[in-house]
């Protein structure tokens, strides 16, 4: 079946003539009709048929799944909530712009938590997705959809956003690669705003190699997104492949409360940067914990004022369509910057969000990625995150201190439970813009470990 190939897999075939883009497209398309009624991936396909000319373009027509908080012209989008439930935008996101450009095909908008709020897709108001490894479980969030996509080959490769952990947790719920760039790499232009400070764009993908190229062509300056970079968009994928004699790896979070079901399985498997001549220290670093109140008071003040756009008069219905979990980010958020607590409890945590970045400078200074797993644990039953009001900030514990830092970050499979095949994920981070660096060192590990299920098949 071809909608198992790679995006580089799929893009050399098409080269060669090998296969055809309809071909292609076909049997992706055959997959959404027999899995995505259960496994509720997509909440809108596009219609739109894909011509055979796109093939000459970088991307070659090839169907990308996009996480529907992305504005798409002429493509209902929604964020999970139903006060979109009829919105359709009259323009582009900027990455989808340049996704289009770059030859991509939009099949359709994946689930994802309302507004991007949680860590599970339960919180999206048109139900939740399950996850294709194991459908008694959640595929994470809140790009869950977009994950699950990829996991479940209804697409060649996908989009997310992450604000905090929400391209990698489901990544590594899902067995599958979460990219998230620097803050400011990619364009926030057109992507409906959860917090604006740490809303990142990026790719979630089958590989590695897949992930690089997907960046070449969304990243890069916008003039319409005051926090993106002026900085050249280097060849991602000139960064695979390559020799990790000499790197310096700290290892961050291993003694942190909650990770002894999986602790002694990641240290096992960081033993391969070792073997590949990387040097691996464990070290010290903030205590995650201290994210959970930074990023918590930051994101839902933040929430607060995005969400007080959607009055019912500009876009689609009005506000007692709010799901629970919005109400409850908008009322939190409204107080923390209220007059009286704003320094009390705003202003604190940006303080302590300066700590973190300070804490991270001193880390780099002596080591050049930092590694840990990527969520405290495998994918957690469904269900589960309706009763913890702090679900996401949970699974999320140790990707919020690079987030709140800007910092890029890649999430890849580092292990699969035989019983569950549910997978583990490893996180690895870098300083601002070196994007190069996680995709050095995630492409090393994935072709050097067996637990990428495309590529050891």
């Amino acid at each position: 079946m071809l909608n198992t190939l790679t995006l580089k897999q799929a893009l050399d075939k098409l080269d060669k003539k090998e296969v055809t883009l309809s071909e292609i497209n076909s049997d992706i398309n055959k997959a959404i009709k027999e899995k995505n009624e259960e496994l509720n991936v997509y909440l809108t396909l596009n219609d739109i048929a894909v011509t055979n000319t796109e093939e000459k373009s970088s991307l070659a027509g090839l169907p990308i799944a996009v996480k529907d908080n992305y504005c798409t012209r002429d493509l209902r989008t929604t964020a999970s909530s139903t006060v979109l439930d009829n919105f359709v935008p009259q323009y582009d996101s900027t990455v989808i712009k340049n996704l289009r450009k770059a030859g991509g095909h939009i099949i359709g908008k994946t689930n994802l938590d309302a507004w991007a709020h949680g860590s599970s897709t339960e919180t999206s108001q048109y139900g939740r997705t399950l996850n294709p490894r194991n459908t008694g479980h959640l595929p994470g969030g809140s790009s869950g959809g977009s994950a699950a996509a990829v996991a479940a080959d209804l697409c060649i490769a996908s989009l997310g956003t992450e604000t905090a952990g929400s391209i990698r947790q489901p990544s590594s719920w899902c067995g599958v690669v979460g990219l998230k760039p620097t803050y400011g790499r990619c364009s926030r232009y057109g992507v409906i705003a959860m917090a604006s400070s740490t809303d990142s764009p990026g790719p979630i993908t089958k590989t590695v190699e897949d992930a690089a190229i997907m960046l070449n062509h969304i990243a890069g300056h916008d003039q319409y997104d005051g926090t993106t970079t002026t900085k050249e968009v280097p060849d991602f994928t000139s960064f695979l492949d390559q020799d990790l004699k000499g790197m310096k790896i700290g290892v961050v979070y291993t003694n942190i409360e909650g990770l002894e079901e999986i602790k002694d399985t990641f240290l096992e498997q960081i033993k391969v940067f070792e073997k590949l001549g990387a040097t691996v220290e464990i070290v010290e670093a903030m205590d995650p914990h201290h994210a959970i109140g930074v990023y918590t008071i930051i994101q839902r003040g933040e929430v607060s004022s995005n969400l007080g756009r959607f009055d019912g008069i500009r876009y689609g219905n009005d506000r007692s369509f709010f799901g629970h979990e919005a109400k409850n980010r908008i009322m939190l958020g409204t107080y923390t910057l209220s007059k009286g607590y704003a320094d009390q409890y705003y202003n604190t945590a940006q303080k302590v969000r300066t700590l973190f970045i300070k804490d991270y400078k001193k880390l780099f200074k002596e080591y050049d990625v930092l590694i840990s797993p990527t969520s405290p644990g495998f994918a957690k039953k469904i269900g589960v995150s309706e009763s913890s009001a702090m679900f996401g900030e949970l699974e999320d514990m140790l990707l919020e201190p690079s987030s709140i830092a800007g910092l890029p970050g890649i999430s890849v499979p580092c292990y699969r439970d035989q019983e569950t095949n549910l997978y583990l994920g490893l996180n690895i981070v870098a300083p601002m813009f070196r994007e190069d660096l996680v995709i050095k060192a995630g492409d090393a590990f994935e072709k050097n470990t067996k637990w990428n299920s495309w590529r050891n098949k």
